[in-house]
């Protein structure tokens, strides 16, 4: 019997409904392989997952799904243009070095890209940089000395840098903790997940 869709996390849910059935997926930072390993045996995916670490890569191994061990930082240039029709990058975007040369070549690879990444203007956030710390949140979980996320960013920060890199915004979803926020997602969100279609599409 098939695992119900609340296996997934509820943003990994949301993008797990934006994917075709049948399609080609790339799963960039795939982690232990969970969503390529739902979405192989719920929609029949054809996927291929990314990752640095290497236990999550044995994880994912295990799960029976095609990785590739590698830093993102050193680009795509494995994959041809448009070889997929979904890329995805979940909750790495804000550690990524290189930003714009990710997305970008996110569009090269794919006819639809998928980003998740925490959303630096939650309104407690401000109220924190008002008392003089740098927030600290289930979200964004570390020490300003010690975090990965090296370019946090707003919704609207990074809805500017898709239209100046020509991406169009198909979807916008936001999460505070696991459930779905639709009033003044800009200030009450912890996560936002947008898909956009690439300009290299047909």
């Amino acid at each position: 019997m098939d695992a119900p869709v609340q296996s997934l996390r509820p943003d990994l849910q949301k993008i797990a409904d934006w994917i075709t059935p049948g399609s080609r997926v790339l799963d960039l930072g795939c982690g232990d392989g969970t969503l390529l390993a739902w979405l192989r045996d719920h929609k029949q995916v054809t996927g291929a997952g990314v990752e640095l670490r290497d236990e999550a890569v044995i994880a994912s191994v295990r799960r029976g799904v095609n990785v590739i061990q590698q830093d993102l930082e050193e680009g795509l240039a494995l994959f041809s243009d448009q070889q997929f029709d979904t890329v995805v990058l979940s909750r790495t975007l804000q550690a990524m070095h290189h930003t714009e040369h990710i997305l970008q070549e996110m569009a090269r690879v794919a006819q639809f890209g998928v980003v998740s990444f925490p959303n630096f203007g939650y309104w407690p956030h401000g109220l924190s940089i008002l008392a003089g710390r740098m927030p600290v949140t289930k979200e964004m979980p570390y020490e300003w000395y010690n975090t990965p996320n090296i370019h946090l960013c707003t919704l609207r920060d990074f809805e500017a840098l898709a239209q100046q890199l020509q991406l169009s915004i198909t979807d916008r979803v936001a999460f505070n903790r696991q459930h779905e926020i639709r009033v003044l997602p800009h200030w009450r969100c912890t996560l936002a997940v947008y898909r956009f279609a690439s300009s290299h599409s047909s």
